[in-house]
């Protein structure tokens, strides 16, 4: 009868009897192990960075919605003054739209040539000067127009950058005016880089004192960023700060439980990782598997010296089982060691804070076992079925 110490014995020693197969043989396993861990490692740290963001620019964005009243507008356009003043509220903008604004001719000279596109549809909004923060954009020339502008009725406009490319219009220097209907506006600046209300890059957008005739006498919606963590507060206090005695009238978009989606995201990160890696560990196991088959193969003399010697059909299985899985263990081991390092590193590289999962360190040399001992399954079952005779023929 074997000892569970002879077939260890036996096994480290057939292992360690060709060092450097074993060595080829524990890389497969090594390169799967590592880059499951690699790649769960860099999927967890990646996808907090992404949600932070994700929060940063999702989780701060509040819309109120103005619904249009018979009588006295329910927001004034000065009430954006009361809203900034609460305290969380990082910019607000107040912006009216309408049906007469929508689809209005604009065209860049009032020269009338048949060989060239002059007049263009676009949408012209009226808006409070608080817009390039609100809606998370910059001014790529010129400036927007001031409380001055609106003060005097100046006939003044920002053009989205790509109605400034429908347009022509690529320098201000000469203050080009562009005509809406029958009046010219001087081109004061143009907005771009928009991270919210993107629509904004093909519009024409007029102080609200000038707007009213293209019916844009009413505030339609306000704009409002938050500071993280203060929407949910500003949500609630906004309809009262813009409309004191009607804010149940008006309706406010808060951002979305960021949780849930976050936990979206993350988990398709992970999945999408965790598929890589497997694959990536299937690959091991098929080399654990063709380089235990051939040294099957190559030990057949001393298979059948052994079963001849009184060894039964599991000892045999036993010993290349257990050899297979030491490989795999052993890799599952440096494998695990050198893809943590990696992740700590791609972290340090990229000023991130690496995320590990402790229970993933542990788990990967189990893994790593579990591969060697199934990669190992069918050679030694092929060892074990040899006859002793048809062994040391």
């Amino acid at each position: 009868m074997m000892h569970v110490r002879d077939l260890i014995g036996e096994s480290v020693a057939g292992m360690l009897a060709r060092p450097v197969r074993s060595a080829l043989t524990t890389l497969g396993t090594v390169l799967g192990i590592t880059t499951l861990v690699i790649t769960l490692g860099v999927a967890a740290t990646a996808g907090n960075q992404i949600v932070g963001r994700f929060d940063a620019l999702v989780a701060t964005a509040i819309t109120v919605e103005v619904p249009e009243s018979p009588g006295a507008p329910l927001v004034e356009w000065d009430a954006i003054d009361r809203l900034t003043r609460l305290r969380g509220v990082e910019s607000a903008a107040a912006v009216a739209d309408s049906k007469d604004g929508e689809n209005v001719s604009v065209r860049s000279n009032d020269i009338v040539d048949p060989t060239r596109v002059t007049t263009q549809t676009l949408t012209v909004l009226a808006a409070t000067t608080g817009l390039p923060e609100a809606a998370r954009g910059r001014m790529v020339q010129g400036r927007f127009y001031d409380a001055g502008h609106i003060a005097r009725r100046d006939r003044v406009a920002v053009i989205g950058d790509q109605a400034a490319k429908m347009l022509g219009v690529t320098r201000l220097d000469r203050a080009p005016a562009i005509f809406i209907g029958k009046h010219a506006y001087t081109v004061i600046g143009i907005l771009g880089d928009l991270r919210r209300e993107r629509n904004l890059s093909t519009a024409v957008l007029v102080p609200p004192t000038v707007g009213r005739q293209f019916g844009l006498s009413d505030v339609t919606r306000v704009l409002v960023n938050t500071s993280l963590g203060a929407a949910g507060l500003i949500a609630r206090q906004a309809p009262t700060a813009l409309s004191p005695g009607n804010g149940d009238m008006l309706q406010v978009v808060a951002p979305p439980s960021p949780t849930r989606a976050r936990d979206q995201a993350q988990d398709d990160v992970n999945a999408l990782f965790l598929i890589l890696g497997l694959v990536s560990l299937v690959v091991g196991a098929v080399g654990i598997a063709n380089v235990t088959l051939v040294t099957v193969m190559e030990r057949v003399p001393e298979i059948g010296l052994r079963r001849s010697l009184g060894a039964a059909r599991r000892h045999i299985a036993a010993q290349f089982l257990l050899e297979s899985t030491l490989i795999g263990l052993t890799g599952g081991v440096i494998g695990a060691a050198l893809g943590i390092v990696t992740v700590v590193a791609v972290s340090a590289a990229k000023q991130w804070t690496p995320l590990l999962d402790l229970r993933l360190a542990v788990a990967a040399p189990v893994a790593g076992a579990v591969v060697g001992l199934l990669a190992g399954l069918y050679p030694a079952l092929r060892a074990a079925r040899m006859e002793p005779v048809d062994a040391l023929r």
